[in-house]
């Protein structure tokens, strides 16, 4: 958490995205299988149905609170410690560990069938007095043993590290930030990544940072240069994680999901680290379902995870930025998140080049009585795709692709303008991402 905001015959597959009701049907050797699954009723059900998770930060001195667990419990599935992880909580003095409150986190979450996310190894921020009056070799030693000492206590118990966190100078620098760990020298942040690697090889190992949601800014750009750096050089690095603090000041991107899928196509996950938005009613949910659409929309982004349970729970309380309201309601950006969940997209576990195609559908531009819909096919260049209206919506227009049927279920087909088309469509009372499916005729 930052302190700081500002396809013998080729075999064809249906694959579905963005399903409400997922329904795949495989067709292998003329026998169809079919299974579908009913829109999940809580977040960690309906995320589950697109094999992403659904997450939340978790305080050691709340768990004896019984309003506060059974929420977390219920809704969440991924667990980060909100605090009892960093570096003043697990070594207060140099040598001296206390895994007390962070071992009472990941026992709840374990106990209850939950995973856990490590936050976080190595930071500039709430590092512990010893630490703060340490520089040069010295430092960069105490802080590879910090990194090696809790990444092993926790081995095999962690779904993701956050290895590194906050390392980037906010402005249009791109520079590192200047702090202690910086001045041991550039190579820092490698040295922590292979220390965290050789201590748990089996944990996902994260950058995670803040005001990186954005494309366009130099602070994106720069931890995008890291990462692609440390994947040519064999880096290990697993994934990236946005941690996406939303205001009015720092609104949800336009080009978010820009941000999610050029990560994700330098081989790495993306995982939403600790999401929360301020405001109140249908701004704020909406706001929260384009987070999750972008999400969905990116398979390699894995997951996401809001800061905090209920408002009163929140760092920034006076934002109500969450969920849950103070007294544990769920408020709209609850219904808009779980009905965008279950409008989620399911990657295919299994890609195959050549084998048949995939369609992937995001929400565009919007306007009071309609919004634009953008649909991408990978896999070939002759498909079929079945596009599911949602509730009375309706066509108006569309573009690249020949479009039939104006509500219900459109059937688009290529045009000669390649694989990327799209369509606007009335809302009609249903603001829900229409659903789609690709096969190859």
């Amino acid at each position: 958490m930052t302190r700081t905001l500002t396809p013998p015959r080729p075999r064809r597959r249906l694959r579905a995205i963005s399903l409400a009701t997922v329904t795949a049907v495989v067709l292998a050797a003329g026998v169809a299988a079919t299974s579908a699954q009913a829109a999940g009723s809580t977040l960690q059900a309906a995320a589950a149905e697109s094999g992403r998770y659904f997450g939340t930060a978790i305080a050691a001195n709340k768990l004896s609170e019984s309003a506060y667990t059974t929420i977390a419990n219920r809704e969440f599935n991924m667990i980060t410690a909100e605090n009892e992880m960093k570096l003043d909580a697990t070594e207060p003095n140099q040598n001296q560990f206390n895994f007390t409150n962070g071992d009472r986190i990941v026992s709840w979450a374990r106990s209850n069938g939950k995973q856990v996310r490590g936050h976080t190894l190595a930071w500039h921020s709430q590092q512990p007095g010893w630490m703060q009056n340490m520089s040069g070799s010295a430092l960069r030693s105490a802080m590879l043993n910090h990194v090696t000492q809790v990444a092993t206590h926790y081995r095999g118990q962690i779904h993701s590290w956050d290895v590194v966190n906050e390392a980037f100078a906010d402005g249009s620098s791109g520079a590192r930030r200047d702090s202690n760990l910086q001045r041991t020298g550039n190579d820092w942040i490698e040295a922590a990544f292979r220390a965290a690697r050789a201590a748990d090889p089996n944990a996902k190992l994260c950058y995670n940072d803040y005001n990186t949601d954005d494309w366009t800014h130099a602070k994106t750009q720069a931890v995008y240069n890291l990462v692609r750096d440390f994947k040519a050089r064999g880096v290990p690095i697993d994934c990236v994680g946005l941690q996406s603090h939303f205001n009015s000041q720092s609104p949800v991107p336009s080009n978010y999901q820009t941000t999610l899928s050029s990560f994700a196509a330098l081989g790495v996950d993306v995982q939403i680290t600790e999401l929360d938005i301020e405001g109140s009613g249908s701004a704020q949910a909406d706001n929260y379902r384009r987070v999750v659409e972008a999400c969905l929309a990116v398979s390699r982004c894995t997951g996401i995870s809001v800061w905090g349970v209920r408002d009163t729970d929140s760092w920034r309380a006076s934002g109500t930025p969450l969920l849950f309201d103070g007294n544990g309601n769920k408020k709209a950006a609850y219904t808009s998140t779980l009905n965008a969940l279950n409008g989620g997209s399911t990657p295919d576990p299994d890609p195959e080049p050549g084998d048949g195609c995939t369609v992937t559908v995001s929400r565009a531009n919007e306007w009071g009585d309609r919004f634009n819909v953008s649909l991408a096919v990978s896999g070939s260049s002759t498909w079929r795709v079945s596009i599911g209206l949602q509730g009375a919506q309706s066509l108006q227009n569309s573009w690249n692709a020949t479009v039939s049927g104006t509500s219900g279920t459109l059937t688009a087909t290529p045009n000669g303008a390649g694989n990327n088309f799209g369509i606007t469509v009335y809302k009609n009372g249903s603001t829900n991402l229409p659903t789609a499916t690709c096969s190859v005729p």
